[in-house]
């Protein structure tokens, strides 16, 4: 069974619960490493990234903490795993073989493969995830935000 990394589990299900918390104040790192169950510095470390990429927005202050950066339906799983794993060609990843069966049919197949991975995770919504948590009982502490305010 394919696995996604620590690092990329962990971003989804950040997201994820920042979505199903969020309200009128944003939600703070400590609750959702406490919801986690993460060591806060290094929740921080991946938050910051998706801060930087624009999937959240980080709010200064006392009563800071992160907020989607874009409507839930707008992100999708794609967007936070480029993000996380970043887009380095099959070659780069370690999968490159110097065989002619490696280079001619196991690199394009690895490649293929996560072509298809990736229209795959296009096609899921952060809104998609909390309508599965909601499904299954999970609700978050607050009313989620309106997607827009005027």
């Amino acid at each position: 069974m394919l696995k996604p990394s620590k690092k990329l589990a962990l971003a989804v299900e950040a997201v994820v619960d920042i979505a199903l918390h969020s309200g009128l104040d944003p939600v703070q790192s400590q609750d959702i490493a406490a919801r986690l169950g993460l060591p806060r510095r290094y929740l921080e470390q991946v938050m910051q990234q998706l801060v930087r990429e624009g999937i959240l927005k980080g709010v200064r202050g006392p009563r800071g903490g992160y907020r989607l950066a874009r409507e839930q339906r707008r992100i999708s799983v794609g967007d936070v795993f480029r993000v996380v794993q970043g887009d380095e060609p099959a070659e780069e990843a370690g999968i490159a073989s110097g065989s002619e069966l490696g280079h001619r049919i196991m690199v394009p197949f690895w490649g293929e493969l996560e072509e298809e991975l990736m229209r795959r995770l296009d096609t899921v919504t952060v809104e998609d995830l909390c309508e599965r948590a909601a499904a299954a009982g999970l609700r978050g502490e607050q009313a989620p935000p309106p997607d827009f305010i005027i």
